[in-house]
């Protein structure tokens, strides 16, 4: 028989507190091939938005070359961005600046 291996006592604080969510953002990019009509119609379609707020968004993407449309946790954003892909639009996700 083996004697048991001794193991000290560790005393360890432990932060079991959940750390905060960090958000992220999607980010749609102009592109040469999609209507601003139906950019507004696919802004209003999938994220409910008004028609003021939606097209103030397709201007932002046409005027600056991009706008962030949603801000949430990672993965609600990558889906966000995989439903702006089959609509056909260009978007990313990134971090939100702190």
């Amino acid at each position: 028989m083996s004697t048991p291996a001794v193991v000290p006592d560790v005393v360890e604080d432990i932060d079991l507190r959940a750390a905060p969510l960090e958000p992220w953002q999607v980010v749609v990019w102009n592109d040469p091939v999609n209507l601003m009509s139906y950019v507004v119609r696919v802004f209003r379609t999938y994220f409910g938005y008004s028609i003021d707020r939606a097209t103030s968004l397709m201007l932002a993407v046409h005027h600056d070359g991009h706008a962030i449309v949603a801000t949430g946790p990672r993965e609600t954003m990558e889906v966000h961005a995989q439903a702006m892909h089959e609509y056909g639009l260009w978007a990313t996700v990134r971090k939100a600046p702190q």
